[in-house]
């Protein structure tokens, strides 16, 4: 398998700088989608590309985190895509 097929897979995590680094290196923001938030806590969770979505509110990594790890889910990312460019996909599964 070539290093490139490898960063091609996707990984999943549940490590904070983990997350926060591969966001931030994609220009990614902590976001929840609007109207799901209860009792001030964050709604469901998403990471926010530019141009900002409007259909999300950016919030912070910390408030981001707390939702994380209150909802038991892992971040499922890939590093690149098969043809070696840096890949956005991720998504939030069941850990």
């Amino acid at each position: 398998m070539t290093s490139k097929a490898q960063n091609s897979e996707a990984h999943e995590t549940t490590d904070h700088n983990v997350i926060q680094k591969w966001a931030e290196e994609r220009g990614g923001k902590p976001a929840t989608v609007k109207a799901t938030e209860e009792d001030g806590h964050a709604g469901i969770l998403r990471i926010d590309f530019d141009p900002p979505d409007e259909a999300l509110d950016r919030i912070s990594w910390d408030a981001f985190f707390e939702k994380f790890d209150e909802a038991g889910i892992a971040f499922l990312h890939q590093d690149r895509t098969k043809d070696g460019k840096l890949s956005r996909f991720h998504k939030f599964v069941r850990h």
